[in-house]
């Protein structure tokens, strides 16, 4: 019966070479299903192949569970086989992580560790302890306990020192990194592990580094959320450039690699012709051999080379060779993410550092192909126009759940570049795209209920209805539970209460600003500080305090400058500090400072805050009596007003117009209990990208604008002043 066995084996091996993996899984089944016995080491390895293919060929999670179960039985009675054993629980747990069974994907680890510890000496038994630890790790995240998670991935660096393997090294440092930034209970530990990646990656040679291209993705990344969570922007951009640069050379390398196999396949054509003679066949075979060469050198393997019995899939959706960012070596063999969601995280990662700029060009040319990659990857896992969450299969709930928020970032991001720029039917549409998606998918995309609900703020805002805009950002800070988010959020209602230019709503002000203002020293970075201080500036005009307001201007500029170089924020804070100039009759200094604000509003496209510049520049030449500097100014103010009114006006035609701006909050159609707890259970580690503040640092901040939008007319304060 073994010959038969082996048989139906490298039948199994033709029809999966071949692509037809229905007929591999048929000829391999043949020996479960069959009436006589084979050996349980038999039907053990024929069930542990069955589900390799369908984990990495179908969607078909239960039946390859089913499989593994019953090898599990198989295996129970055979004394020895510790490889076999170890990859039988490694396999069956990825089944109960895919169906969100996370106790019972736990259950079967601590067995594996069990295993490891009593059968588990040498080389291969520590491979699969760090195997079973890092699996661990990643469903205790999952329930939530953090501090376990860490132990496990500690366990799992220990024994990888011992081994003194480096890759596994600067796998389990990175991963205790990810869970860090993730909880962020502790400053001081989360800077502990970064100087550990940062001095591992080190003794990494530069050759070593490029061959680790999935380690050197995850670690960058990692740095970058780090650095970008306190607001280290010119370190963070070395990593940007460091991703960016890798993944263009890993596209020219995957480009490469494409025109090799289509060469091959050509000499493989060209070979199976029977009329072919001696010489030119002998010719077309040494060219075929340099062409697997060459792949191999590229690859590791060769164009019929096969990969890991037993790799880690998301989603579980087909994957051609390449597409895998690989984080260690067998048998951990996984990934942080799959290839496409890793391009998209870099592009997302440029637009973030390009947006503050106003680089706006590289934004939409990196925002559009972002987009362009998510919506690929979400076709192939099912989601089309008209799915929801209820129609996903639960293994690809959590990979879903990836593409979706990026996605999302992708849409806040180009939301917030299209208000800068005053382009509001542009902005308007990705936010209906945004609203649209979170309706479908409003578990998976709970998080983006308050981001979307601070957008219409936004948006709320540049259309100059302010008691709109507050509404919407307080409903907003009601939605998060984050700490910094809420912040912005209740900033934002303040600016908005204040253009609204009365007494109630300078009190109401003053409520929000205050307690955000109390603790602004207590937040992780300063963009809370920066914001908090602009807009407690702004109130301080509005109560004619103008030499407090210029200290606490002065203050959140500098900090501004240093720390965040956003080019909107400065000139925003250039433009009060010019006003309080002219209030304080300083007029040498307001011209330099209101001139330096009109330079960055022009090249951020940023119509309103030019408006509220050329409005006082009109007070100051007035002042000065410089008529026709004056009527030069008023002339190019009046063309701005008009435009920014043509521009109002057609995103006010628009029947999503009152849509967002109504005092209605965003509520989705509530799952049943069921269906919840089938979508959340999905959420890992691996899928939490723990991007700090939604990648969106610089959503458009709320800002007086011009005298034609609101009656916050800075030049009027400051003449009522004098």
């Amino acid at each position: 019966m073994e010959a038969v066995a082996e048989g139906l084996w490298g039948l199994a091996d033709q029809h999966e070479n071949q692509g037809e993996m229905g007929k591999a899984i048929k000829c391999l089944e043949a020996i479960c299903q069959s009436q006589v016995s084979f050996l349980p080491i038999v039907e053990v390895k024929t069930r542990l192949r069955v589900a390799t293919l369908l984990l990495k060929h179908s969607n078909n999670v239960n039946h390859a569970k089913a499989h593994l179960e019953r090898a599990q039985l198989l295996l129970k009675s055979i004394p020895s086989c510790f490889e076999l054993k170890c990859r039988a629980f490694s396999l069956l747990s990825q089944c109960y992580h895919l169906v969100g069974a996370i106790p019972s994907q736990k259950q079967i680890l601590n067995k594996g560790l069990e295993l490891t510890a009593t059968s588990g000496d040498g080389f291969t038994g520590r491979l699969w302890f760090c195997n079973f630890n890092s699996q661990i790790a990643n469903a205790l995240i999952i329930e939530g306990d953090y501090k376990g998670s860490i132990t496990a991935l500690e366990h799992g660096y220990i024994c990888a020192t011992e081994m003194c393997y480096q890759e596994l090294q600067m796998f389990f440092a990175t991963s205790i990194l990810h869970v860090h930034l993730m909880q962020w209970s502790d400053v001081s530990l989360v800077e502990g592990a970064v100087k550990r990646c940062n001095m591992l990656w080190e003794s990494f040679s530069p050759e070593k580094g490029q061959q680790c291209l999935g380690l050197l993705f995850y670690n960058e990344m990692l740095h970058i959320f780090y650095l970008l969570r306190v607001c280290d922007y010119k370190s963070a951009a070395q990593h940007v450039d460091r991703v960016d640069a890798a993944m263009k050379s890993d596209l020219e390398r995957t480009q490469h690699i494409r025109e090799i196999k289509k060469e091959i396949d050509s000499v493989n054509l060209s070979l199976s012709r029977p009329d072919l003679g001696y010489r030119d066949r002998s010719a077309l075979s040494e060219k075929l051999r340099r062409l697997e060469e060459q792949l191999s050198s590229f690859t590791g393997v060769s164009s019929t080379g096969k990969e890991s019995i037993e790799p880690a899939y998301f989603g579980n959706v087909k994957r051609a060779f390449g597409d895998k960012l690989e984080l260690a070596p067998p048998p951990i063999d996984g990934e942080w993410l799959p290839k496409g969601a890793i391009y998209a995280l870099v592009d997302l990662s440029v637009v973030v550092f390009s947006r503050p700029k106003g680089l706006f060009r590289e934004c939409g040319k990196r925002i559009q192909s972002g987009i362009q990659t998510i919506q690929e990857e979400l076709k192939k896992l099912g989601i089309d126009d008209v799915v929801k969450e209820v129609d996903l299969q639960h293994s690809a709930i959590w990979m879903a759940g990836v593409y979706l928020m990026l996605l999302m970032q992708f849409l806040e991001n180009k939301v917030a570049v299209d208000l800068t720029r005053s382009e509001f039917v542009e902005a308007q549409m990705a936010l209906v795209e945004m609203r649209n998606w979170y309706l479908r998918f409003p578990t998976i995309l709970q998080a983006c209920q308050s981001i979307i609900e601070m957008l219409r703020g936004q948006y709320a805002h540049a259309m100059g209805c302010y008691n709109e805009a507050a509404f919407h950002f307080v409903e907003a800070s009601k939605m998060t539970e984050s700490k910094s988010m809420k912040a912005m959020y209740q900033i934002y209602a303040a600016v908005a209460y204040i253009c609204i230019d009365d007494a109630e709503s300078s009190s109401n002000a003053l409520d929000l600003i205050g307690p955000v203002y109390s603790i602004m020293d207590s937040f992780v970075g300063v963009r809370e500080k920066t914001s908090v201080l602009f807009a407690y500036g702004l109130l301080l005009m509005r109560q004619d305090n103008l030499q407090e307001a210029r200290l606490r201007l002065a203050s959140g500029l500098q900090i501004t400058h240093n720390f965040i170089g956003s080019l909107q924020l400065v000139s925003q804070y250039l433009t009060a500090l010019g006003n309080l100039a002219l209030a304080l009759r300083d007029a040498g200094q307001a011209r330099e400072i209101l001139r330096s604000s009109l330079t960055l509003a022009k090249k951020l496209y940023d119509i309103p805050t030019q408006i509220w510049v050329l409005s006082n520049l009109t007070s100051l030449y007035q002042q000065l009596g410089e008529e026709g500097n004056e009527m030069e100014n008023q002339e190019y103010q009046k063309r701005k007003v008009e435009d920014l009114q043509r521009r109002i006006g057609e995103a006010c035609m628009s029947p999503h117009h009152f849509e967002l701006i109504d005092k209605v909050k965003l509520e989705a159609h509530q799952l049943s209990e069921l269906d919840i707890k089938r979508v959340t259970a999905g959420r890992s580690m691996t899928v939490d990208l723990d991007i700090p503040e939604s990648v969106g640092l610089y959503t458009r901040a709320p800002m007086p604008a011009s005298n034609r939008l609101m009656d916050l007319d800075f030049g009027r304060l400051g003449r009522h002043k004098n």
